[in-house]
């Protein structure tokens, strides 16, 4: 085990994994994990890494495990790396690569996140599992949970896409969609957390502060991409941001094997959120402590994935930021629709929203002069077009129905080409 302490990101305690904490006892703030990283560099190396099998579990050095957390998996992990030549020739970006991650079990990375959060709810014995979540990670949550035997307990925001919340009751979980109230922030989380604390459950979103645990899921893409690339890492990792978990988890991942010495350099992180709801890129534009985020009054973006209104491991995502000299970029509703499309059209693959947002910020970057052409790319796309299914049908027309015959297929066909002639 290399797994060896956990530490507050606010009050600075340090705790052992034995304690079996999620948050630190003494102001409920996120414990960072640190692992024995002289003793994994002794296991793991390029070689060792290449002949082992494909999966998250391949990195156990350097995920919050002992000898008693179950393998967990529904085939998670092992995401292709493509290039993106077509989209590439579009935005003027020589080297562009995807992570594409819709092919995770439930169509998003957060299946990274939910098969570590679940192995240690298993192995500390738990029985129930609960989450605050738009979507993704409650559904990641609800399949690991019942491959797991075990009951769960998701809160939703009242809007949360139908599809989504059919997702989730066919996978066994309790949904229980809530209203916006004079509070603001996220009602979700605060009834989450009051009622893990009155029945016990376990909490699992897919925040650090509250499951310090399914934090260091997220990382192994960039483990992944490492691999990938033949150990050249990319000079910039394009991340979308809602809580920060996955643009700090990706930093931290590659920032491990830096450590372990297996790369050479460090890439330039940039975060990019909608600007209908950026607290991290506001914070990091104005400078704001990384502790003191204010919470975005009202979110409302076709990226419902994103629209966190208190980032939760926010600060995680701005020292990102700052250590990696990185990047933040606020992008329209309208750009980041534009890129879904674009996406489709030009490399194949049909993302929602929240999936292709870090898309419609590279073209934001390219435009300012911030990526430069010849500069390594990696774009995360995060989730499947399926997902939400809804902002895809506003945005379309069913075709009519033709006869059977070759006269009214001509017709559609001159009705094409004079469109695309416009």
């Amino acid at each position: 085990m290399f797994f060896n302490k956990m530490r507050c990101a606010v009050c600075g305690s340090e705790h052992t994994p034995e304690e079996r904490l999620y948050s630190c006892p003494k102001d409920d703030g996120r414990l960072d994990i640190f692992y024995d990283y002289d003793g994994a560099a002794r296991h793991i190396n390029r070689e060792t890494l290449a002949q082992r099998r494909p999966w998250i579990w391949k990195y156990r050095e350097l995920l919050p495990v002992t000898d008693k957390t179950p393998e967990l998996t529904l085939g998670e992990g092992n995401t292709p790396l493509l290039p993106a030549s077509n989209l590439g020739r579009k935005l003027g970006v020589r080297d562009l690569y995807i992570k594409d991650e819709t092919g995770n079990p439930t169509a998003s990375f957060k299946d990274r996140c939910m098969v570590v959060g679940v192995a240690k709810a298993l192995e500390f014995g738990e029985s129930v599992v609960a989450s605050a979540s738009s979507g993704n990670a409650a559904a990641s949550l609800s399949a690991y949970a019942a491959k797991s035997g075990l009951k769960t307990y998701t809160f939703v925001p009242e809007d949360a896409p139908r599809a989504k919340i059919a997702q989730l009751i066919l996978l066994g979980a309790t949904v229980i969609r809530v209203e916006p109230d004079e509070e603001g922030g996220d009602p979700t989380v605060r009834l989450l957390k009051a009622a893990s604390k009155k029945y016990g459950w376990y909490p699992c979103p897919s925040f650090g502060p509250i499951n310090a645990y399914q934090a260091e899921g997220p990382k192994t893409i960039a483990f992944e991409a490492a691999e990938q690339f033949g150990w050249r890492c990319p000079d910039w990792v394009l991340a979308p941001v809602g809580s920060g978990g996955l643009l700090a988890g990706c930093w931290k991942g590659f920032f491990e094997f830096q450590k372990l010495g297996l790369l050479d350099k460090l890439p330039r992180m940039a975060a990019v959120q909608s600007k209908g709801c950026a607290p991290v890129v506001k914070a990091f534009l104005e400078e704001t402590d990384p502790y003191s985020i204010p919470t975005w009054p009202n979110p409302k973006t076709v990226a419902g994935g994103l629209a966190d209104p208190y980032p939760w491991d926010g600060d995680a995502a701005l020292k990102a930021l700052e250590q990696s000299s990185g990047e933040a970029v606020a992008v329209t509703d309208e750009q980041i629709l534009e890129a879904q499309t674009l996406l489709a059209r030009t490399e194949g693959i049909f993302a929602e929203p929240s999936g292709v947002t870090a898309l419609a910020g590279l073209a934001a970057l390219r435009q300012k002069g911030i990526v430069s052409r010849d500069e390594r790319v990696l774009l995360l796309i995060t989730g499947s077009g399926l997902k939400d299914t809804d902002i895809v049908l506003k945005r379309t027309e069913t075709p009519p129905a033709i006869p059977c015959s070759l006269e009214a297929l001509a017709k559609v066909i001159q009705s094409g080409e004079d469109q695309t002639h416009d």
